[in-house]
């Protein structure tokens, strides 16, 4: 089975706020919404939402053993790995065990992720 699809509608419009959901241990500092999603490959697009104030110090950075892309929607992130302020428009194509995080944002961040977990 392909990637799920679905025709032109906009997550960021109020009215569609009841798809987020919150990122299991970050419940109060980032949302999710995945857009699509593939089954049989793992593969899949979402939306994270970090809200104003967020901070993942606590958890560290993190690296995983698949590539992911990631495109900063709007707002605006730090990432502590590169000591950077990442802000709308910022686009990064990560290869896999690339450290990155932990985040923290002062006015919030929309960051669009394409991962695939199966390309290892």
């Amino acid at each position: 089975m392909p990637k799920t699809t679905c025709t032109y509608w906009n997550p960021l419009f109020p009215a569609k706020q009841d798809g987020w959901q919150p990122i299991p241990g970050l419940e109060g500092q980032a949302d999710q919404l995945t857009l699509s999603f593939d089954p049989e490959t793992g593969e899949y697009t979402r939306l994270t939402r970090f809200l104003p104030g967020a901070d993942t110090a606590e958890f560290g950075g993190k690296t995983h053993d698949y590539p992911e892309e990631v495109f900063i929607v709007s707002g605006r992130l730090y990432d502590a790995a590169f000591d950077l302020w990442l802000e709308a428009g910022h686009y990064a194509s990560r290869p896999p065990g690339e450290l990155h995080g932990p985040f923290k944002t002062d006015l919030g961040c929309v960051v669009l992720e394409v991962s695939f977990p199966n390309r290892v």
